[in-house]
């Protein structure tokens, strides 16, 4: 036997793994697409099929034609958006602060930049609640994307400061010498090779901005007219029982925003996520 065919039954166990992992994860998502367009009587049948017998779109229907679903997407929308955009513009001098500058207290300031992204934001829920309280700051969307800026924050900074850290300084001096000020060596030159620790950070900032939900929930509660997707989901379960159908038709919606961004940016994620990782 070859060397080749050898080294491929050595990786088989390793494949079959991967593939299991894969199927793991996917058949949450495939049973709640599948769920969406069962009809309401297979749904919570005694024997569930994992290819439906007939399908329906009427889930879909109730889901879009429900109370306040244009306007919660487009709150999700505003929300998310602005905290991306907000924490990539902070980020982006933070990171080229501490790569590019030497300053007293850099070290320290990314070691407090660390403990951030580590600290669970979810104990911080009450002391965010009284702030935005005593500040009136309660049921407003700016409230809510403050804090979904300052989640996101300290992951942008660090994969940005590393990524412009793995960028050759030699490169902006050039074209200082060229006659460049240094905020013009970085536009024209570094920040177009950021683009893909940029697609990278902008990504996470998103899924993770789109999905929140405790925040949303405990920041919004007299406006309902102000609440996001997530706590809108909410919204199918009665004290009647949950409305499983519907349900599963407003996650798939909720979740398409999500896959649309990650396929459109999948090809830098990786790249992104390995050249912010590899100076610092």
């Amino acid at each position: 036997m070859s060397a080749s065919p050898r080294r491929r039954l050595r990786r088989l166990p390793l494949y079959a793994a991967a593939t299991l992992t894969v199927l793991l994860c996917l058949f949450p998502v495939y049973w709640m697409v599948a769920t969406a367009f069962k009809p309401s009587r297979d749904i919570q049948s005694y024997e569930p099929r994992l290819i439906p017998d007939a399908w329906t779109l009427d889930h879909f229907r109730r889901a879009v034609g429900a109370d306040g679903f244009g306007l919660f997407w487009r709150n999700s929308a505003l929300v998310t958006l602005s905290a991306v955009l907000l924490a990539l513009v902070v980020a982006l001098g933070a990171a080229y602060a501490v790569a590019r500058l030497r300053w007293r207290g850099r070290r320290q300031f990314m070691l407090a930049v660390f403990i951030a992204q580590m600290a669970p934001w979810e104990s911080l829920v009450i002391p965010v609640y009284i702030i935005s309280r005593d500040t009136g700051m309660l049921d407003r969307l700016p409230a809510l994307t403050l804090v979904y800026f300052m989640i996101t924050l300290p992951f942008t900074v660090v994969v940005l400061r590393g990524f412009i850290a793995s960028i050759p300084p030699e490169l902006e001096e050039a074209a200082q010498v060229d006659g460049c000020t240094r905020t013009g060596a970085f536009r024209r030159v570094a920040l177009p090779l950021l683009a893909p620790g940029l697609m990278a950070t902008s990504l996470f900032g998103f899924i993770t901005a789109w999905n929140e939900f405790t925040y949303a929930n405990f920041l919004i509660i007299k406006q309902q007219d102000s609440r996001t997707l997530p706590v809108w989901l909410s919204s199918f379960q009665s004290t009647f029982g949950t409305d499983w159908g519907a349900t599963m038709a407003a996650a798939t919606l909720f979740a398409l925003p999500a896959l649309i961004v990650f396929l459109a940016l999948q090809r830098h994620v990786t790249s992104g996520l390995a050249s912010g990782g590899v100076k610092g």
